[in-house]
């Protein structure tokens, strides 16, 4: 099967995109998707900073959605036609996939980074046959078309916006699940976002949608504004005592907070805005050493990483898509859509701020 994916040839070089050939369908537990949409999420270009590690050549995209098309055998739990959102792969059976942790899994970096599910992947090549790297994320859906793993897929209605779907699959997942699973932040919480992109944005529509009393802390004043719409009190990075000011704005501390930002001034200053008690949770990965100043985890304070919002796909998704419905979790004013084809240019307004979240569009009409 041929067909149009964005390929990325080296660390340094623009996507290309470019017929490839999948050599077989699905495999017995495994489902064909026609891509509607897949949003560009900062993983999939943190590859360029991290050369040497994830295999190239390679299809990325890690955000997906779209119709399935074919099922690999009659026990996946999906029909030709389902609506789905595509998520991150796990292994199933080590002890964390099985208490309801799959980010957590003891495979997750071979299987959504550095190598996949091995002589099970089905094969991408390219023109020249070539063989691109296994599956990002078991999806590779900066394509026309993906195989995943049918547990990967859940299931929405088809009356939903499924092109704009995808991100709930990981970058918004990521931000409400930190709110809504890690912290259970609930009404009469108080919850601080550092940092308003794609995860911080989602983590704020999350807590208002909670009941929660929110702050966004962004030294963009777009950003802030974009906070702002979504009910959370705008703080600028940049403000004197910016701890201080978050303890007046949340009546003696917050609650919870969550760092999008892997900055360490930033870090500290989340923790010093905590209240006693109060849990600070890390989704940006730190590239550098973390330095805590003293008395910041004073207290009962504490901190703590977080991964795709210690969500269940199938669980969090269907919620979210009820909160959207119900005018509480608008994610659709977050995106921006593009053509496959713009794939450069949808990195470009990335990584300039000028999007929160790029949705690439594979199919023209779709």
């Amino acid at each position: 099967m041929k067909f149009g994916a964005a390929v990325l040839r080296s660390y340094e070089s623009p996507f290309t995109v470019e017929e490839v050939t999948l050599e077989a369908g699905p495999a017995v537990d495994e489902v064909l998707v026609r891509v509607a949409g897949c949003g560009m999420c900062r993983t999939d270009l943190a590859v360029r900073r991290s050369a040497g590690r994830s295999p190239l050549p390679a299809v990325l995209g890690h955000e997906g959605s779209g119709i399935v098309v074919e099922v690999g055998g009659p026990d996946t739990g999906l029909s030709v036609g389902d609506h789905v959102v595509l998520s991150f792969d796990s292994c199933g059976h080590c002890r964390t996939c099985k208490d309801a942790a799959p980010a957590y899994c003891d495979s997750f970096a071979s299987l959504n980074l550095y190598g996949g599910r091995g002589t099970n992947t089905a094969r991408f090549v390219d023109a020249a046959g070539r063989e691109l790297a296994p599956r990002w994320f078991g999806q590779s859906s900066f394509a026309e078309y993906a195989v995943v793993l049918a547990r990967n897929a859940v299931r929405v209605d088809p009356s939903l916006p499924l092109e704009l779907l995808g991100p709930l699959g990981c970058g918004f997942l990521t931000g409400a699940g930190a709110v809504l699973n890690s912290f259970g932040a609930g009404p009469g919480d108080t919850v601080a976002v550092f940092g308003a992109g794609a995860v911080g944005l989602a983590a704020v529509m999350a807590a208002t949608a909670a009941g929660a009393v929110t702050v966004a802390v962004d030294r963009h004043p777009e950003r802030l504004a974009l906070a702002e719409r979504f009910h959370a009190l705008p703080v600028h990075a940049a403000s004197s005592d910016l701890p201080g000011r978050i303890r007046r704005l949340t009546d003696g501390g917050a609650q919870y907070a969550l760092d999008t930002t892997g900055s360490a001034r930033l870090i500290n200053d989340a923790l010093r805005a905590l209240r006693p008690t109060g849990h600070l949770g890390l989704v940006a990965r730190l590239h550098t050493a973390l330095s805590l100043e003293p008395g910041t985890l004073d207290r009962g304070r504490r901190m703590s990483h977080i991964c795709e919002g210690d969500a269940v796909p199938g669980l969090l998704i269907p919620r979210l898509t009820a909160l959207w419905r119900a005018g509480r979790f608008p994610f659709d004013q977050l995106t921006r859509t593009y053509p496959l084809t713009g794939v450069n240019e949808a990195e470009r307004d990335c990584d300039a701020g000028r999007v929160v979240k790029p949705v690439l569009i594979p199919h023209s009409g779709s």
